[in-house]
């Protein structure tokens, strides 16, 4: 009999626990939470804590609410100067009403697509305002700022909130950097070849300055070797002359032996007669 009564009171109990289990709930503390009957909301958005619901016939999602960050993918834009520019942004959104964002897009991908579709949208039309210059250098926070507000006003009524926008890089479209970098490089290259043949121009001018300069001074330098020469000859023949008034027979003997000296070398045959005046000092 005992066995009988308790199978019922086991039966109620297990029931009661798994209605429990299947009821309560817990949402974290950086999330929201809908409860759905039969797939439309019949309750929340649901705070962070305890909650309970219908068991079987109710379910819950859940929701981040923290700062979402979406990174968008690389993108043409066109400047106000008419400049192709490829812009990669990203964008840091939360879920402000998930009661809404479950009616509208329901999950965080297609908010994602959603946001993807406005920002680029809201880029576009922004950037179209602004020239190439002033898009990389001077106004790109400002830029920035417009594209956030706009984009925050249109994804409300999705239940979204776009905290900010900010543009990553920016480049040129692959063909256009071709073009530009070639133009570069063209540049580049007729600066070298001015560059090179300013060098040779100012070369020959500094050979040509070099070889009138050297020329003069070996001219210069060959005037006066010519002077100091002629000056050296008079002063000797001066000396000679001097000599040969004060000792005129020794002159004679001086000069005799240097004769002697560069005729009578080795093996050399000469052939005078006896009373020549060139041998007299031989005697």
């Amino acid at each position: 009999m005992l066995k009988k009564s308790s199978a019922p009171l086991a039966i109620i109990i297990v029931l009661a626990v798994l209605g429990i289990s299947q009821s309560a709930f817990i949402v974290k503390q950086t999330e929201k939470a809908i409860v759905l009957q039969l797939g439309k909301p019949k309750a929340g958005p649901l705070g962070p804590g305890l909650h309970f619901k219908m068991p079987f016939f109710q379910n819950v999602i859940f929701f981040d609410s923290r700062l979402l960050e979406y990174d968008a993918r690389p993108a043409e834009v066109l400047t106000k100067d008419k400049k192709n520019m490829v812009v990669d942004n990203f964008s840091r959104w939360r879920i402000k009403d998930p009661l809404q964002f479950y009616r509208t897009v329901r999950t965080v991908p297609r908010a994602q697509a959603r946001l993807d579709d406005i920002i680029y949208a809201e880029m576009r039309v922004a950037i179209g305002r602004y020239s190439l210059n002033e898009l990389v250098a001077s106004d790109r926070a400002t830029i920035m700022e417009e594209v956030t507000k706009k984009s925050n006003t249109l994804v409300d009524p999705y239940g979204i909130e776009v905290q900010d926008v900010r543009i990553k890089r920016t480049d040129l479209p692959p063909e256009n950097a071709r073009a530009i970098y070639g133009r570069m490089r063209a540049e580049r290259e007729r600066m070298a070849k001015q560059y090179r043949s300013e060098g040779r121009e100012a070369a020959s001018r500094i050979t040509a300055q070099a070889d009138k300069e050297r020329a003069i001074l070996l001219a210069e330098a060959n005037r006066k070797a010519e002077i100091l020469r002629g000056e050296g000859d008079g002063q000797a023949t001066k000396i000679y002359g001097d000599a040969y008034g004060n000792a005129p027979k020794f002159y004679e003997f001086k000069k005799s032996m240097e004769a002697y000296e560069l005729g009578f070398k080795k093996d050399t045959s000469i052939i005078m007669s006896q009373d020549s005046r060139f041998l007299k000092y031989m005697k």
